[in-house]
């Protein structure tokens, strides 16, 4: 009986290794930028293999991030709890996990999919799990706003699995979810600032203050507003979508001026930290379902 407690809770801390809530927007963003690259169906193979090769690569870049952090995940709150800081799993047996996942991933997307959605997943896995982990993270208040480029790919990803280009509507959501990563991390930033100035890393709070940090989460929504615009006004989207965007907008905006205008509410960081992770699913949702809905009426 206890050998199946013991293996049960092995597979429970590989699988939180992963972190599979990242993950689930990740993947969830990428079968979007499937389903807008065609008209239709984008075909069983594409959707199945591609869901599963950048979800696995998604899965690597976390598992890698993990080992990479555990250092620091220690002296942290909210992650010493983790299976590597907690001893549950250990270094080496995270570096292969990580590495088989990300090899088999590379294989179902150069073999079954495309080399290029391969190459460019297997860029994205780079860039987070090596440039902004080990380099950026370290490196700059910055960090997240130039490592939110590996972040934003998945829309890209899912629409070159399904028609093997880089279309420029593609490259929207790409921007769509790149200015919102900022916004949306420093919120969470601000929550954590003592944490993050006890282990060294320089987040934008602990370099330049509160206040300049509030002043930039709004700067950056008010330019995701005019952003989160532009699928409509480029013809990508309907009506649908526009009134779900205006919504979610000032939904954030809320948010984003509470926190300048009321500094000493210390909730309203995590508030609007867990608020943002609902407004990206629902707005990508919002494309999803406006764009078969302008299918249906132009049939």
């Amino acid at each position: 009986m206890s050998a199946n407690v013991e293996t049960y809770l092995d597979w429970r801390d590989y699988y939180e290794l992963t972190k599979p809530r990242v993950v689930m927007l990740i993947v969830f963003t990428a079968v979007v930028g499937m389903f807008l690259a065609v008209p239709g169906w984008p075909g069983a193979t594409a959707l199945l293999f591609g869901t599963l090769g950048i979800g696995l690569a998604a899965s690597s870049a976390a598992v890698f991030n993990h080992v990479l952090d555990a250092r620091i995940d220690i002296h942290m709150l909210r992650t010493r709890g983790r299976p590597l800081p907690q001893g549950r799993v250990s270094e080496r047996a995270a570096l292969s996990f990580a590495s088989l996942l990300g090899v088999i991933s590379m294989i179902m997307l150069w073999f079954i999919v495309n080399p290029l959605t391969a190459v460019l997943t297997f860029a994205s896995l780079i860039g987070y799990a090596v440039v902004y982990t080990v380099f950026l993270k370290r490196a700059t208040p910055q960090n997240i706003v130039i490592g939110g480029a590996a972040g934003a790919a998945p829309p890209v990803l899912g629409w070159t699995a399904v028609n093997g280009e880089v279309h420029t509507s593609a490259l929207l959501l790409f921007l769509i979810i790149f200015v919102w990563t900022p916004p949306h991390f420093w919120a969470l930033a601000i929550a954590r600032k003592e944490e993050y100035a006890k282990v060294g890393i320089p987040m934008l709070p602990v370099t330049h203050g509160e206040a300049y940090t509030r002043l930039n989460i709004l700067f950056y929504t008010i330019l995701l507003v005019l952003i989160t615009i532009l699928p409509y006004l480029t013809g990508m989207s309907g009506l649908i979508y526009l009134a779900t965007a205006l919504v979610l907008d000032a939904g954030y905006l809320y948010y984003s001026i509470q926190m300048w205008r009321e500094p000493q509410d210390l909730e309203l960081p995590m508030k609007s930290f867990r608020f943002s992770i609902s407004y990206l699913g629902f707005l990508f949702a919002a494309l999803l379902i406006d764009h078969y809905f302008l299918i249906q009426i132009t049939i």
